[in-house]
């Protein structure tokens, strides 16, 4: 079983080691494990080791982050309580990827799914990502469901929907490149057919050519959770043109730090903030490793950057 956890512990204003820079409205910031690479897909690359991943996410004031891969850091309840108190670490939601459009899959789908609220129920989550799966390896096909497949689909989002509902989680649906919900007409169904939130990842619908600006500004209320990431358009635009595919998009740097690349993410969070949004930000920059990065250098030097990029807006926001 995989799935994804997010943890958070408030954190005081100020400068820590690392070179990362804090304020009050970074208490809201989450880290990622595939930020540093860890990815639980065939041959996605070189995985370090769950100490560097916590120690470099610390070092820049951060202790909340998504668990990773099923795995990665103890599964046990128990024994990840104690690994995660070494850190001053709590778990707060996670992603759980399910194909809900195929009947003949809905059974193990949704089983797995139980079993995956039930264990972020006992950590203390409140928050249950569903990346809508498709029926395929890889993310390198986009996928149109027809609707047929629809009706599935969100019959299966209602029974995942109670499953979260009965274990206190709140679902967020995220859209994704290559999965079932990829486009603004597959966002725009969700929207008009279901009540569930959303999980706004700004490089994945940049990618998918939905402004997540404007998504923010028009259904902002649904938005529960937050990927951030921003995107470099000329590696974007080989993707969805089926000219590069996505890993080695990602290997070659398409997503990138926040304020490097075209994602506005500094009028997304402007509207989110004063929309009332008072969910997470993950730092969650896909990233592929094919060594060991030397100390201080590799994803820890991106993430320094977006905290900066963050610490600037928090200021602007305050001002």
């Amino acid at each position: 079983m995989v799935f994804y956890l997010a943890l958070e512990r408030s954190n005081s204003a100020g400068l820590v080691e690392g070179g990362c820079v804090m304020s009050n409205l970074m208490r809201r910031i989450a880290g990622a494990p595939i930020t540093w690479g860890i990815d639980p897909s065939p041959g996605w690359g070189h995985l370090i080791s769950p100490d560097r991943y916590m120690t470099e996410l610390t070092s820049c004031g951060l202790t909340a982050t998504e668990l990773g891969p099923d795995g990665f850091l103890p599964s046990d309840p128990d024994r990840l309580a104690d690994y995660l108190e070494q850190y001053d670490a709590e778990i707060i939601g996670g992603f759980v990827p399910a194909v809900l459009y195929r009947p003949d899959r809905a059974a193990e789908a949704l089983g797995y799914v139980e079993r995956a609220a039930g264990q972020l129920a006992s950590t203390g989550s409140e928050v249950i990502v569903l990346g809508p799966a498709a029926d395929q390896i890889g993310y390198d096909r986009s996928v149109d469901l027809d609707e047929d497949e629809w009706a599935v689909f969100f019959e299966n989002l209602t029974r995942f929907d109670v499953i979260a509902t009965d274990n206190g989680l709140v679902t967020a649906v995220h859209p994704h490149w290559g999965m079932a919900v990829e486009r603004q007409g597959h966002l725009d169904r969700v929207l008009e057919s279901s009540e569930t939130g959303l999980c706004l990842d700004t490089g994945h619908l940049q990618l998918a050519g939905v402004d997540p600006v404007e998504l923010a500004r028009s259904a902002g209320k649904r938005v529960v959770h937050v990927h951030l990431k921003d995107l470099d358009e000329g590696l974007a635009e080989g993707v969805r043109t089926h000219e590069v595919p996505f890993r080695e998009a990602v290997i070659a740097g398409m997503f990138r730090p926040l304020g490097a690349g075209v994602v506005d993410i500094a009028g997304l969070i402007s509207i989110l903030e004063g929309s009332g949004f008072t969910g997470w930000y993950v730092l969650e920059q896909d990233t592929s490793l094919d060594e060991e990065p030397e100390s201080g250098e590799g994803p820890l030097a991106d993430v320094e950057e977006s905290m900066r990029f963050l610490e600037g807006v928090a200021s602007s926001l305050e001002e």
